[in-house]
């Protein structure tokens, strides 16, 4: 049977116990909005009651929470009544009130996760905290599924449930599943970004990010296969925990990082920053000792080529320690712009990378716009990261001087460079003029960072 009116319901409980009618309206307004009662769920109650009632509704709060519960007995919802009541939120609500706003929400999540209907993130989508439409759709739909099992009796397998229910084509979605639509209003909310040279940058990446970039087929990512390699039977490590000479100059000359004698790890940047990408981003080694092994995660990376690929590719827009969105945007539009192949120039790419973020709003810590200078450290980790994981290529151009492909000039200066990266940075000239390029998997892996950049959750200032 339908749920009975609410008016119906409002006008009985005035009729049987009037002090709390007005309350119960109140109540119903927020919870259900003015939608049949039948179409809430567990979740919508307990959201209500442990974090919409204490933060946002003025009045007595536990006399609100009674009346709701009375107006659910008679819609014969008792197991949302028995909520209303229950031990768990006379307990947050007084955390709220003696703790603060902070405590109270710490609170209201440890209970609802109790309840086991809060979708779980999987492996396919991290849920945001900052939800748009189509993804609030998912979540209320897979809260509601989580529910319905529970409530049968049946074993619960949260993760598969969510999965299942997220990745299924329903009728209802003409054929579509909720996945699809979240990705779908991720990348859409990307693409459109701030301002007019980012969205036109962005535009034509809708279409291209829309299905997953696969590994190319050709070798790739050989730094790292070759280092997680190596840390099967363990890298032997320094005094100073850097990694030995030997194993330096191998890297140096297999990989063409560097063009001066090699006497340890500092004298190749490349071999740092791969090293940082395996044990701080991807937890593929760790340091036992003075050696570095290679964890059970860096072991089944290296035993699956696409797991690797989508692991090392989202390491090109991880931000590094201390940075925020201004430093990953300016990398981001640095991919957009090289990701078709073409030969840069690095002065060409600072003014284009600078209209983009300019155009976005940011501005130095003067209130200045940004300038070629404001983007060195950021541009520096990028080109770090392409070279360490073998995606960027030496070129040249009519006007370059003779060199060895590959080959690597040092450029003195410390500006730009990123913390930990010992020695100079190796770039590559064409005319005496920094320039950037993308090998044939490094335009793939630009995309791959990029659609994971586009997928990313939505989170509140703070929120990881």
């Amino acid at each position: 049977m339908p749920a009975p009116d609410v008016a119906a319901l409002l006008a009985q409980l005035e009729r049987s116990d009037p002090d709390i009618a007005e309350p119960a309206r109140v109540a119903v307004e927020w919870l259900a909005g003015g939608e049949a009662l039948e179409t809430i769920s567990q979740f919508d109650v307990c959201e209500f009651l442990w974090y919409t009632l204490p933060i946002k509704v003025p009045g007595d709060q536990a006399t609100i929470a009674r009346a709701l519960g009375e107006l659910l007995r008679l819609a014969g919802m008792e197991r949302y009544a028995a909520l209303c009541d229950s031990p768990a939120t006379a307990r947050i609500l007084l955390t709220y009130a003696r703790e603060g706003e902070e405590a109270g929400a710490a609170a209201y999540h440890r209970e609802l996760e109790a309840t086991g209907v809060v979708p779980p993130d999987i492996a396919e989508l991290s849920w945001s905290s900052i939800m748009g439409p189509e993804e609030l759709g998912a979540h209320v739909a897979c809260a509601a599924a989580l529910e319905l099992a529970i409530v049968a009796g049946d074993p619960v397998d949260r993760e598969e449930l969510t999965r299942r229910w997220l990745t299924t084509p329903r009728p209802e979605l003409g054929g579509d599943c909720w996945l699809h639509r979240v990705h779908g209003e991720r990348l859409n909310r990307w693409v459109l970004g701030r301002g007019t040279a980012r969205r036109e940058l962005a535009q034509p990446f809708e279409v291209r990010l829309h299905a997953p970039i696969a590994a190319p087929d050709e070798p790739h990512l050989e730094p790292l296969r070759w280092l997680l390699g190596l840390a099967r039977t363990g890298v032997r490590l320094t005094e100073r925990l850097n990694v030995g000479r030997a194993v330096a100059v191998e890297a140096a000359g297999r990989f063409g990082w560097a063009d001066r004698t090699v006497r340890g790890e500092n004298d190749v940047p490349a071999l740092t920053e791969l090293r940082q990408i395996a044990v701080d981003d991807l937890g593929a080694l760790r340091r036992s000792g003075r050696r570095l092994v290679l964890t059970t995660t860096g072991r089944n990376l290296l035993d699956d080529r696409a797991a690797l690929w989508e692991a090392a590719t989202t390491t090109l827009l991880v931000p590094a320690p201390g940075e925020h969105d201004f430093e990953v945007s300016i990398r981001e539009s640095a991919l957009m712009i090289l990701v078709d192949g073409g030969v840069v120039r690095d002065d060409e790419l600072r003014d284009r990378v600078a209209e983009v973020v300019n155009g976005e709003g940011w501005r130095t810590t003067d209130g200045g716009r940004v300038g070629g200078a404001d983007l060195t450290g950021p541009l520096a980790r990028l080109r770090h990261r392409l070279d360490a994981l073998g995606l960027g290529a030496a070129t040249h151009t009519p006007e370059a001087a003779s060199q060895e492909p590959g080959a690597a000039s040092q450029e003195p200066g410390a500006a730009g460079r990123e913390p930990g990266a010992a020695g100079r940075e190796p770039v590559r000239r064409a005319g005496g003029a920094k320039t950037w390029r993308l090998t044939t998997a490094g335009r793939r892996a630009a995309l791959a960072a990029l659609r994971a950049q586009a997928l990313r959750p939505r989170q509140y200032a703070g929120l990881g």
